[in-house]
């Protein structure tokens, strides 16, 4: 199902420089935010122009490029910026899992926006905007299980660790999520302004109820350019500087670890090479120390070979090793097997894309699916043959921390 300003007509888009607003996610009204912010660079929107929940199946990518090219295409445009960003832009959410449905994209009625020193204002059609309202904390929160009890959940760990040793499959990333409920409403504005305050490296998001701030950076687009950031292999901060040190050594040189980070540095070469005229990735990976954990970190850059937009890199990509496992197609029938839940948009891509195809995404990890009083947290980890299921439960409630910090503060 498709919105378009209750009409059939192009849309009316204008985009004009604006001075330098502060911070963007203190414009937001209440209802409906959209976000994608980084060190306080990005873009937020409200209000929607246009919405569709995009179809499941093996094609939704290729259907939500040809929907959007229709919405877009014929949008009668006023952009006195013209650069990434600028002009119409869609906000989305696609679940992990190709077959469920959940995913969604929307074109906001406004964003407002600022990257490398400028900033903008774009809007769609004449109605009066949405106007600002005072952020309100939830209240007390109370978490119960979800899907699974932390029990059942290592005991799942240790099933998949058993299949990975007699040789099925190589990792497998399994997810867990728990349940908070608050006093009062949960306000995504505050999860958000707490969110990139907290975690300024990370990328926060907000996409029809699906809240988080994820440190993976799945691709950016910028004309034929591309970039990606892979992350597998974690340990959870130490208790001072030299704990902190030891961690970040023992992850680096740990041969579970370096495995499980060759298997997705493998997974995304393999998927970009055929799209690109050029590829580098490094030899190895660096140390990305985050406020809750530490990550093994890869940059890779490229080329696009032709004129695939971000969504075309976007399918080709997911699900990455990083967030399903190797080899890929086993690793998703191993989850829908044992994991015991939907993942909604858990694991998925989420991000932006303009006009010109350019736009970034990320997974969406450190997340949560916002709904009245309720929210839903996600967390997880990659399991290798040689995983500890105690050790797994406690990095997926080190990765909890994230959401449960958003909610209380």
């Amino acid at each position: 199902m498709s919105v378009a300003l209750g009409t059939t007509r192009p849309l009316p888009v204008r985009t004009t420089p604006v001075g330098d607003p502060g911070d963007l996610l203190a414009s937001l009204p209440r209802t409906a935010p959209y976000a994608w912010i980084r060190n306080g660079e990005g873009l937020v929107g409200w209000g929607q122009a246009a919405k569709v929940a995009v179809p499941p199946g093996p094609g939704r990518f290729a259907w939500a490029r040809e929907w959007l090219a229709g919405v877009l295409g014929d949008a009668h445009v006023d952009d006195a910026v013209r650069t990434p960003g600028s002009g119409p832009v869609a906000f989305g959410s696609f679940t992990f899992d190709e077959d469920a449905h959940g995913s969604v994209l929307v074109v906001p009625r406004a964003v407002l926006a600022r990257r490398d020193g400028h900033a903008w204002l774009t809007t769609i059609g004449d109605a009066p905007l949405e106007t600002f309202s005072a952020v309100r904390d939830p209240g007390r929160v109370r978490y119960g299980d979800g899907s699974l009890t932390a029990p059942e959940w290592e005991h799942v760990v240790a099933r998949a660790a058993r299949r990975i040793r007699d040789g099925e499959l190589e990792k497998v990333v399994l997810a867990r999520d728990l349940v908070a409920t608050a006093e009062r409403p949960i306000d995504v504005r505050l999860l958000l302004a707490r969110l990139a305050r907290r975690y300024p490296e990370c990328y926060t998001f907000s996409v029809a109820g699906l809240v988080g701030a994820t440190p993976e950076l799945l691709i950016r687009r910028t004309g034929q350019e591309i970039e990606s950031l892979v992350l597998a292999g974690t340990t959870a901060r130490g208790t001072g500087a030299a704990d902190d040190l030891a961690r970040g050594a023992a992850l680096f040189a740990s041969p579970k670890d370096r495995h499980e980070h060759e298997c997705a540095i493998a997974s995304v070469r393999q998927t970009l090479a055929p799209l690109c005229s050029s590829l580098e990735t490094p030899d190895e990976p660096e140390l990305l120390v985050l406020p809750n954990v530490q990550h093994l970190a890869s940059h890779v850059t490229g080329r696009l070979a032709d004129g695939a937009s971000v969504l075309d890199v976007v399918a080709a990509m997911h699900p990455t090793a990083a967030v399903g496992g190797t080899p890929t197609g086993t690793a998703i029938e191993v989850i829908r097997e044992l994991e015991g839940m939907d993942r909604a948009g858990y694991a998925g891509p989420v991000g932006w894309i303009d006009a010109h195809g350019d736009g970034e995404w990320g997974i969406a990890l450190r997340s949560a699916l916002i709904h009245g009083r309720r929210a839903r947290l996600f967390a997880g980890g990659g399991i290798m043959g040689d995983s500890d299921p105690a050790a797994e439960l406690a990095e997926a409630q080190a990765k909890f921390r994230v959401m449960q910090y958003a909610l209380e503060g």
